[in-house]
């Protein structure tokens, strides 16, 4: 029997937090529950990060996830948006760790790299690729509910097909037909990991991981960084 895994993926945010939640068996993935929860904008911003921190426990609590795929923070121009967003991160991510829960962090353009094979894809040619991939008829109206379920499509591929180093890439000249026709393939390496690099020798590079509860891989804004909890039993 296969073993079933659940991915909880979320699209922090102090205004709206997108998630989406993939049942993952036997190499396939299934649409288990998705949505947007809003936030009152007039609440103080410490207000904020403890309703994302209660409603981030409470998907937990109601659906039990093996692990958070979460959006990483993009570079932006205001620093004041960036510093809030990066606040609204952490505390989901510290509300999965509370719960012994592994979680694992996308860069924007990989999240689309991985789903449609352009890392500059546009969210309606994410939606029509989440479609396909998903079987479904409809995805959610909000697009922060789109955008964790593409998380956590892109860290369901890179669960279940490492093997494969290389994107699918779409090309001017195949059309938009070719990204349809590159599902089965259209993947990216698991936590960024850079397909050029040679491994590193085990003695060295990995001591210091031994000493950490916590795992990273890939470059801030290239790809994923893995922090792994001792799961709750």
């Amino acid at each position: 029997m296969a073993q079933e895994r659940i991915i909880l993926g979320i699209d922090p945010g102090t205004t709206v937090m997108g998630f989406g939640l993939l049942l993952e068996e036997g190499g396939k993935a299934r649409l288990l529950d998705a949505g947007a929860i809003r936030f009152t904008t007039g609440d103080d911003h410490t207000l904020k990060l403890r309703a994302i921190f209660n409603e981030t426990l409470a998907i937990i609590e109601r659906h039990h996830p093996d692990e958070l795929a979460i959006e990483a923070q993009f570079f932006g121009k205001n620093v004041q948006s960036m510093l809030k967003l990066g606040r609204a991160q952490g505390v989901a991510i510290a509300a999965a760790l509370h719960r012994g829960i592994a979680v694992v962090e996308y860069a924007p353009k990989r999240v689309k790299q991985s789903i449609t094979g352009n890392g500059n894809a546009s969210k309606e040619q994410v939606a029509a690729m989440l479609l396909s991939i998903l079987g479904l008829h409809e995805l959610p109206s909000s697009t922060d509910a789109t955008d964790a379920v593409a998380v956590a499509v892109c860290h369901h591929f890179a669960n279940t097909r490492p093997g494969l180093g290389r994107s699918a890439r779409g090309s001017s000249k195949e059309g938009w037909s070719s990204f349809v026709k590159s599902i089965p393939t259209a993947c990216v390496r698991p936590f960024g990991c850079a397909p050029r690099a040679p491994p590193a020798p085990l003695g060295k590079a990995s001591a210091s991981v031994g000493r950490s509860p916590y795992r990273s891989f890939g470059r801030a804004g290239s790809g994923g960084h893995a922090h792994a909890a001792p799961r709750a039993r």
